[in-house]
Protein backbone atom coordinates (compact mmCIF):
# COMPACT_ATOMS: atom_id res chain seq x y z
CA UNK A 1 0.00 0.00 0.00
CA UNK A 2 2.76 2.52 0.97
CA UNK A 3 4.51 1.87 -2.76
CA UNK A 4 1.39 2.40 -4.00
CA UNK A 5 0.85 5.84 -2.30
CA UNK A 6 4.71 6.79 -3.12
CA UNK A 7 4.21 6.05 -6.98
CA UNK A 8 0.70 7.91 -7.05
CA UNK A 9 2.26 10.93 -5.50
CA UNK A 10 5.91 10.63 -7.68
CA UNK A 11 3.80 10.83 -10.40
CA UNK A 12 1.47 13.81 -9.39
CA UNK A 13 4.85 15.41 -8.88
CA UNK A 14 5.98 15.08 -12.06
CA UNK A 15 2.94 16.49 -13.70
CA UNK A 16 2.88 19.43 -11.43
CA UNK A 17 6.77 20.32 -12.01
CA UNK A 18 7.19 19.02 -15.51
CA UNK A 19 6.67 21.67 -18.49
CA UNK A 20 4.71 19.58 -20.64
CA UNK A 21 3.67 21.92 -23.76
CA UNK A 22 0.56 21.43 -26.73
CA UNK A 23 0.68 23.71 -29.13
CA UNK A 24 -2.81 24.97 -30.19
CA UNK A 25 -4.27 26.51 -33.28
CA UNK A 26 -5.58 29.54 -32.12
CA UNK A 27 -3.77 32.36 -30.49
CA UNK A 28 -6.82 32.35 -28.33
CA UNK A 29 -6.89 29.55 -27.35
CA UNK A 30 -3.19 29.81 -25.39
CA UNK A 31 -2.29 30.06 -21.99
CA UNK A 32 1.31 31.24 -23.61
CA UNK A 33 2.05 33.22 -26.89
CA UNK A 34 5.53 32.55 -27.79
CA UNK A 35 7.63 33.31 -30.86
CA UNK A 36 10.77 31.13 -32.16
CA UNK A 37 13.62 33.85 -32.52
CA UNK A 38 16.66 33.79 -34.95
CA UNK A 39 19.42 34.06 -32.05
CA UNK A 40 20.23 32.94 -29.00
CA UNK A 41 20.36 36.58 -27.46
CA UNK A 42 16.92 37.69 -28.88
CA UNK A 43 15.49 34.53 -26.55
CA UNK A 44 13.63 35.37 -22.99
CA UNK A 45 13.94 31.55 -22.40
CA UNK A 46 16.56 28.70 -24.07
CA UNK A 47 14.08 25.74 -24.99
CA UNK A 48 15.40 21.95 -25.21
CA UNK A 49 12.84 19.55 -26.88
CA UNK A 50 12.90 16.01 -24.98
CA UNK A 51 11.32 13.38 -26.12
CA UNK A 52 9.49 11.42 -22.88
CA UNK A 53 7.68 13.39 -20.47
CA UNK A 54 9.55 12.39 -17.36
CA UNK A 55 12.75 14.57 -18.65
CA UNK A 56 11.03 17.84 -18.60
CA UNK A 57 11.29 19.01 -15.17
CA UNK A 58 10.64 22.18 -13.25
CA UNK A 59 10.71 25.56 -15.20
CA UNK A 60 14.42 25.18 -16.76
CA UNK A 61 13.22 25.45 -20.39
CA UNK A 62 13.21 21.73 -20.94
CA UNK A 63 10.06 21.02 -23.02
CA UNK A 64 8.06 17.88 -23.77
CA UNK A 65 4.91 18.07 -26.51
CA UNK A 66 2.00 16.48 -25.88
CA UNK A 67 -0.18 14.91 -28.47
CA UNK A 68 -3.01 16.10 -26.58
CA UNK A 69 -3.82 19.66 -24.66
CA UNK A 70 -5.14 17.76 -21.55
CA UNK A 71 -1.78 15.71 -20.52
CA UNK A 72 -0.57 19.49 -21.19
CA UNK A 73 0.45 21.98 -18.12
CA UNK A 74 0.38 24.95 -20.73
CA UNK A 75 -0.71 25.73 -24.37
CA UNK A 76 1.23 27.29 -26.45
CA UNK A 77 0.56 29.10 -29.60
CA UNK A 78 3.54 29.82 -32.30
CA UNK A 79 3.23 33.40 -33.35
CA UNK A 80 3.96 35.13 -36.98
CA UNK A 81 5.64 37.72 -34.86
CA UNK A 82 7.73 38.68 -32.38
CA UNK A 83 5.66 41.67 -31.27
CA UNK A 84 2.64 39.36 -31.22
CA UNK A 85 4.15 37.54 -28.46
CA UNK A 86 4.52 37.05 -24.62
CA UNK A 87 7.73 34.71 -24.73
CA UNK A 88 10.56 34.60 -27.38
CA UNK A 89 12.44 31.34 -27.43
CA UNK A 90 15.19 30.02 -28.54
CA UNK A 91 15.40 25.88 -29.73
CA UNK A 92 18.76 24.87 -27.85
CA UNK A 93 20.27 21.15 -29.33
CA UNK A 94 21.55 20.62 -25.62
CA UNK A 95 19.93 19.84 -22.13
CA UNK A 96 22.63 21.87 -20.38
CA UNK A 97 22.11 25.17 -22.70
CA UNK A 98 18.63 26.09 -21.70
CA UNK A 99 17.00 28.36 -19.21
CA UNK A 100 15.88 31.26 -18.68
CA UNK A 101 17.53 34.57 -19.87
CA UNK A 102 14.91 37.28 -19.22
CA UNK A 103 13.59 36.09 -15.32
CA UNK A 104 11.10 38.40 -15.53
CA UNK A 105 9.24 36.18 -17.71
CA UNK A 106 9.60 33.38 -15.95
CA UNK A 107 6.38 33.25 -14.05
CA UNK A 108 4.56 33.08 -17.86
CA UNK A 109 5.37 29.36 -17.68
CA UNK A 110 4.35 28.40 -13.81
Amino acid sequence: MRQILTLIFTLLLLNVFSQSVYIVGQDYQADVKVYVVDYEYQADLLVFKVKYEYLAKENKGVWFFTDYNYQAKKLVYFCDYDYQADLKIYFVNYDYQAGWKNLAKKHLMY
